[in-house]
């Protein structure tokens, strides 16, 4: 066999050993939403290192009337770190190691995958590790699974040139989701759930409504009763849906659609009535038509948890863009 053609059979068997080499498709990860799989031994587990997970990753969801978990949790021995674990979208490894380490491998097993390693040389170490940084474990867990519900969501949703040419937005809402009202300026969407139902209100309102005057918290209360009082009525006379007096909302000041907004998470009711249920309410500061979008999930079911169901509600909402003006 002459120089060229050695060469030549070994770039062959080369190319063929790379092909064969080449990495196989990353699994798809499972599971429930909200979920998160932590992967740490029951002597950390039973002691103040569990107790400090499950404070930081049980707490109750903000607005809820009755107290729900932020995740599940489900714990494994490290030992287990294999098969159906590793196909969590949201696992945490705690050990005790020689080395405080804190580091974040996305789609170490599967996709999408957030794989959260903690480490250190004592109890007191990890502990110190889980303070400082479960709040960035916990906005990009709920980043995480807000994407996951919108993936679905996208599967099959309403026409949306209603919404499209009334209020200059884009945005996925489930086909399931059916028109209660259609209003100038004004719609409500409603979905019937096993124990009751889920609604969606779009609405815009004249800026001066809210942003010229002091106290935004009480803007929004205020705007959001009228609204109640207009469109949303129990089947007897005077039960307007109304904020529940009893507790003052959750209120915050965000980004949504690449604008300044204000998200409100509490509970409503029913005016001289029982009905009751939580409800999550953006305010959108929109300059460029010279309004505040107001976007609200609202569910009732009684006799069910409800975590779930607004958390689809706020994936739905947090799809919304608006389409810029034509000049």
């Amino acid at each position: 066999m002459n120089k060229a053609h050695f060469l030549f059979l070994l770039l062959s068997i080369t190319l063929f050993s790379c092909k064969n080499e080449e990495v196989a498709p990353i699994r798809t990860t499972t599971g429930k939403i909200n979920s998160i799989s932590v992967v740490v031994d029951d002597q950390l587990w039973n002691g103040e290192i569990g107790d400090s997970i499950r404070n930081k990753f049980a707490s109750p969801v903000l607005g809820l009337p009755q107290e729900e978990p932020l995740f599940n949790i489900n714990q494994y021995s490290s030992k287990l770190l294999e098969g159906f674990i590793t196909d969590s979208r949201n696992i945490i490894v705690v050990k005790k190691e020689d080395v405080n380490k804190f580091e974040i491998i996305t789609d170490q097993y599967a996709s999408p995958q957030n794989v959260f390693h903690i480490s250190g040389r004592t109890a007191a170490d990890i502990l110190s590790i889980l303070e400082k940084q479960s709040p960035s474990i916990v906005a990009t867990i709920r980043q995480t699974e807000i994407e996951e519900s919108q993936k679905e969501i996208g599967k099959e949703v309403i026409n949306p040139k209603i919404i499209e040419n009334k209020f200059h937005i884009d945005i996925n809402i489930p086909a399931d989701y059916k028109y209660m009202l259609h209003e100038h300026s004004f719609l409500w969407l409603k979905k019937e759930i096993v124990s009751g139902s889920s609604s969606l209100l779009i609405y815009q309102v004249p800026l001066y409504d809210v942003v010229n005057k002091n106290n935004m918290i009480t803007n929004i209360i205020s705007m959001r009763d009228s609204i109640g009082k207009l469109y949303i009525h129990g089947k007897e006379p005077d039960t307007d849906m109304i904020t529940e007096e009893a507790y003052s909302p959750y209120f915050f000041k965000i980004r949504l659609a690449g604008k300044t907004a204000y998200e409100m998470r509490g509970t409503w009711e029913l005016k001289n009535d029982f009905m009751t249920g939580p409800f999550i309410n953006y305010l959108i500061i929109d300059d460029e038509y010279s309004r505040a979008l107001v976007l609200e999930g609202f569910c009732y079911s009684p006799s069910k948890e409800k975590r779930d169901v607004m958390h689809e509600l706020e994936a739905i909402i947090k799809s919304v863009s608006i389409i810029k003006r034509r000049n």
